[in-house]
């Protein structure tokens, strides 16, 4: 099986860069699965049905979030709604929404997870024990999970691939938005990148205008931050995963520019 992970979409800037640029990554690299993360695709700042309906338009088949998919009310409801979508599963307090579910269409053989680090961020459950109750209820028929580690901290996304190795797919990372490009192959098998990156404009801070950005820091009082609009890439990971036994056996990360 092939999966093309998206890093972080960026609002209505990542949104056409996705459209302007997934007819091309699925062209030359014919996957089976396109997942993105979309915590920021509605104005940079939790999710609409709106965006995720431009995304689908655009074959995105399946979505995972973070922290800020709780931004935005109507995009609350969504995740209680749609069957593409998961969002951190260690949430405490039954949260809307699932943070692992299989993939539609796949006959339960695939899923996808969603659980969020702890280190710089909310201090929500515990991401690894979360994780390993989901992996002990999942169906014997599901040879390949696909993890999303939505996290701050480098060090705490390496442990959770270590952590895994063997028991999932794949390990990628989310939230910083900049692109390590360490992918490999974990000795018992599991994929892993630190941080996928961004879909949006290279042309700011993280997808977002520069200038609001730079006011912050330089006076350190709230500004607005709107998204950025030029300079358009999208960062994924292209992974091979064995439909039998689960595991990676090639991973790489690459970058598609929308021509200006």
């Amino acid at each position: 099986m092939k999966v093309v992970f998206i890093g972080d979409i960026v609002g209505g800037s990542g949104r056409r860069t996705i459209a302007a640029v997934l007819p091309t990554i699925r062209e030359e690299h014919a996957p089976d699965l396109v997942i993105a993360n979309v915590e920021n695709v509605a104005g940079g700042f939790g999710i609409n049905r709106t965006s995720l309906d431009e995304l689908i338009a655009a074959r995105v088949d399946f979505f995972t979030a973070g922290n800020h998919v709780w931004d935005k009310k109507e995009g609350v409801e969504l995740l209680s709604q749609l069957e593409n979508i998961v969002r951190p599963g260690n949430y405490p307090g039954g949260a809307p929404g699932v943070g692992g579910r299989t993939v539609p269409g796949t006959q339960e053989r695939v899923a996808v997870v969603n659980v969020q680090g702890r280190v710089f961020m909310p201090a929500i459950d515990c991401p690894f024990r979360w994780i390993d109750g989901f992996l002990s209820g999942l169906d014997r028929r599901t040879k390949i999970v696909i993890v999303d580690v939505h996290g701050e901290a480098t060090s705490e996304k390496i442990a959770m691939g270590w952590y895994l190795d063997g028991r999932v797919s794949l390990v990628v990372g989310t939230h910083t938005h900049v692109p390590t490009r360490d992918c490999r192959v974990l000795p018992r098998g599991t994929g892993y990148v630190t941080d996928v990156g961004m879909t949006g404009s290279y042309d700011g801070v993280l997808g977002v205008k520069k200038e609001a950005v730079l006011e912050r820091f330089l006076s350190m009082r709230p500004t607005r931050f709107e998204v950025a609009g030029t300079d358009l890439r999208c960062d994924y990971v292209m992974a091979e995963v064995d439909d039998e036994t689960g595991r990676t056996t090639a991973m790489k990360h690459l970058q598609a520019t929308v021509e200006k």
